[in-house]
């Protein structure tokens, strides 16, 4: 029996893949994991279950990360985790292939851009169409980017945090920097090393980042037990860490993404910057669910910022979404921001 093939919004991320589906909303969430065997190269799991292996593979499995800050890092993993993802959300194989938008972060290269499109061509697209992330995310959390009112977005993924002012459908001003979720990550990794001589692994560090991560002083402390490797005895240690230390963890990198804050600020048209003074900042992605981020932005910029509901399903719905104009997209071509097409 034919079954229409349903166009399909895709957020790639760096942790994680979202995949609309339209008509249905977000029908997939699942870690950017994939799980190979090195002496055939068979793909064995992909997105959770692949997860579940990180660290803990025997010799001849490889779990593995296909997109590093944001890009694609291995191409031919990317390609075949989609083609699962895809196949998966199809229910089967469909006699019209399906299009495609997949989100892609605002400072991404001509190149990458490229790979992305034939990633998604060779992963069973009929049509692949990009849109920024800061877009996306934009009109997943119900802002009316159509009209001439400047709008900032702040979007924290897993590989890149993506900043935007958003006025006329288009990108006025941004800055996309590869200090995100990941790298919250490595800062945890790298203070327990050097505070508490402890070498932790990624996952133990994730779960503090969710856990009692903050990036702006709590009313009442949190902490919570963790367990790793002691650096000077290699035997297993215990230790209690709280959330004033996962404060002092997250500076450096908090601090990158103020700077770039205020520096798309600084290059904002002043009426622009005067309507973002009314509207307010939202916060999208996983990164903007760190505790005291909002508060953070609001006491450092003096604008009123706020974290979107369903944050890390913005981008997926905003991409899903926009969905209704790829019809009048052109064939092939890649949807980025007016500033691009003006450069």
């Amino acid at each position: 029996m034919c079954s229409l093939a349903k166009d399909i919004g895709i957020d790639l991320g760096t942790a994680s893949v979202l995949v609309y589906v339209k008509d249905k909303g977000v029908v997939l969430n699942e870690p950017s994991v994939v799980a190979i065997d090195k002496n055939d190269g068979r793909l064995l799991k992909v997105g959770a279950d692949a997860q579940a292996m990180l660290g803990r593979t025997p010799g001849n499995i490889v779990a593995i990360r296909p997109l590093h800050e944001g890009v694609i890092s291995d191409y031919d993993m990317t390609e075949r985790m989609l083609k699962e993802f895809i196949r998966k959300v199809s229910g089967g194989f469909h006699f019209i292939k399906p299009r495609v938008i997949i989100c892609v972060p605002s400072g991404i290269t001509e190149v990458e851009e490229r790979a992305v499109i034939d990633a998604g061509i060779q992963a069973g697209a009929r049509r692949v169409y990009l849109i920024e992330e800061p877009v996306a995310a934009a009109i997943g959390a119900g802002i009316d980017i159509a009209k001439p009112d400047g709008h900032m977005v702040v979007d924290i993924g897993g590989g890149t945090a993506d900043i935007a002012v958003i006025s006329l459908s288009g990108v006025v001003e941004s800055a996309s920097i590869k200090v995100a979720g990941d790298q919250f990550n490595e800062s945890i990794v790298k203070y327990m090393r050097r505070k508490h001589n402890m070498l932790i692994g990624e996952r133990t560090a994730e779960l503090l980042k969710i856990e009692i991560g903050c990036v702006y002083p709590k009313e009442e402390e949190t902490s919570i037990e963790i367990k790793g490797r002691c650096l000077m005895t290699g035997l297993p240690k215990s230790i209690r860490v709280t959330s004033s230390e996962m404060m002092e963890a997250f500076e450096e990198p908090v601090e990158r993404i103020l700077e770039a804050i205020h520096g798309v600020l600084e290059r904002t048209p002043p009426e622009l910057v005067a309507d973002i003074s009314d509207n307010g900042i939202v916060m999208t992605g996983g990164g903007s669910l760190v505790e005291g981020f909002d508060k953070l932005i609001t006491s450092r910029t003096g604008i009123q910022t706020v974290v979107a509901d369903d944050a890390i399903s913005c981008v997926a719905e905003g991409t899903g979404r926009s969905l209704e104009w790829v019809s009048s997209m052109h064939d092939g071509t890649v949807n980025l921001s007016r500033r691009r097409q003006m450069n």
